[in-house]
C-alpha cells in the first residue's frame, strides 16, 4: 500500500521539523510531511510489484512471525497487515522496531475495543517511532463478533464519524497521527473513508465487483488515496485442496449478515439464498456445499504459482493492494509465508 499513501514520507510534528535531504508537504488533512528525495529513497511512485502480506503475532509465534516481517522487508514485499486478532497494535509497535523501510498497518483494529484518546495515543506513538511506516486501520468489526465478547454496539457510519473525529481532536496531546484507513466492505462506509480517512479496507471483497465500487471514488482522491484487500490465498496445484481450505476460513464470515449482503451486491444472490437456507436449518454441511466455486475463486486465491500470481497482479491492475492472507494446505501460518516467499523468489 506505500503507492497511495497520503503523506508519502514521515509525517512531522511541525513544518520545521523535516531533515537535511527531505522535503516539505502537507496533506490533505494539514499535516506536515517530510519526504526524503535522497538517492535510493522509496517514493510514492515506486510500487512494489509484490503483494502486501498478512501477518498474525499468535502465542508462542511471536518472535517467529516478527523474523519473517523482517524478511518480507528484505524481500521487497509492498507491506505488512495486521489483521484485529490478538492485539494487532502490540505487533505493529514490534513492527516499527525490527524493519525499518517496510509500510505496515492494522486490518483493522476494532472501534469498540478501545477509547479513542487510547488509539491515537498508541498509534501517534507507533507512527512516531517507525518514521511515519505505519497506517491505522479501523473497523466497525461485526455485530455477532462483539455480542460474543459483550461489547455493544451503535450504529457502524454515525459511531466511525464520531471516533475518527475524536481522534484527529486527541492529535494535539497525542502526536502528529498516521494516516488513517476504514473497513469499507459495503458503499455507505467506503463513501464515509473517502470524505474523513485516508484510505479503504476490504476482507475477502469479490473482485469482480471491486471497479464498481472503485467508480465511487471522487477523482481528485484517487492519486492519494490508500485501497487495500485481504485475500484468502493457498498455492498449491490441487486446486481443490486449496478451495477446500478456503470453505472453512471463509465459513466464519458466511454466517454474518453484512457479508452475505455484500455478496449478494456482488452477483452471488443464489449463493447467498441458499446458504442463508441452509444456516437457518442449522445445516452447516449443505451451507459448505452451496459456496460454489465460482463465488469463492472471486473472493480467494487457489492454484499453483502461475494461477497465484496472475491472480495478485489482477487485484494489483484494479488500483487496490492485494494483501496475501495465506493458509497452506500442508502446514500453518508460518509453512504459508514461506510458500508465498518461494513463489517470489
Amino acid at each position: 500500500m506505500p503507492m497511495r499513501s497520503g503523506c508519502a514520507g514521515r509525517l512531522a510534528g511541525t513544518s520545521d521539523s523535516c531533515r537535511t535531504g527531505e522535503t516539505l508537504s502537507q496533506d490533505a488533512h494539514g499535516r506536515f510531511c517530510c519526504t526524503c528525495r535522497c538517492p535510493g529513497a522509496a517514493t510514492v511512485e515506486q510500487m512494489s510489484p509484490l503483494p502486501a502480506l498478512s501477518i498474525i503475532g499468535a502465542a508462542t509465534k511471536r518472535l517467529a512471525i516478527l523474523e519473517l516481517a523482517a524478511e518480507a522487508e528484505t524481500r521487497g514485499f509492498a507491506g505488512l497487515a495486521c489483521p484485529g486478532v490478538g492485539g494487532n497494535l502490540a505487533l505493529c509497535a514490534s513492527l516499527a522496531h525490527v524493519t525499518t523501510t517496510i509500510p505496515f498497518w492494522s486490518s483493522i483494529q476494532p472501534i469498540y475495543l478501545a477509547h479513542p484518546m487510547e488509539t491515537a495515543a498508541t498509534a501517534a506513538h507507533i507512527a512516531e517511532v517507525s518514521g511515519g511506516r505505519f497506517r491505522l486501520g479501523l473497523g466497525v468489526s461485526h455485530v455477532p463478533m462483539l455480542d460474543r465478547i459483550g461489547l455493544p454496539t451503535g450504529k457502524p457510519l454515525s459511531d466511525m464519524r464520531e471516533y475518527v473525529a475524536a481522534l484527529r481532536a486527541a492529535e494535539r496531546g497525542a502526536g502528529a497521527l498516521p494516516a488513517i484507513l476504514l473497513a469499507a466492505l459495503r458503499d455507505r462506509m467506503l463513501d464515509l473513508a473517502t470524505e474523513i480517512a485516508d484510505g479503504a479496507l476490504w476482507a475477502n471483497a469479490s473482485l469482480s465487483h471491486t471497479p464498481t465500487q472503485l467508480a465511487r471514488l471522487p477523482t481528485d482522491r484517487l492519486a492519494t488515496f490508500q485501497l487495500a484487500n485481504m485475500v484468502p490465498t493457498v498455492i498449491d496445484s490441487d486446486i481443490d485442496a486449496a478451495r477446500a481450505i478456503h470453505r472453512r476460513t471463509l465459513g466464519g464470515y458466511i454466517v454474518l449478515p453484512n457479508y452475505r449482503n455484500y455478496w449478494r451486491v456482488a452477483g452471488y444472490s443464489d449463493e447467498m439464498d441458499a446458504i442463508e437456507a441452509a444456516l437457518e436449518l442449522g445445516d452447516r454441511d449443505a451451507a459448505t456445499a452451496a459456496m460454489s466455486n465460482r463465488w469463492l475463486d472471486d473472493c480467494t486465491i487457489s492454484g499453483g504459482a502461475t494461477r497465484v500470481r496472475d491472480r495478485l497482479d489482477a487485484w494489483a491492475a484494479t488500483g487496490v493492494t492485494p494483501i496475501a492472507v495465506m493458509s497452506s494446505t500442508s502446514g500453518g501460518q508460518a509453512k504459508a509465508i514461506r510458500e508465498l516467499f518461494d513463489l517470489y523468489s
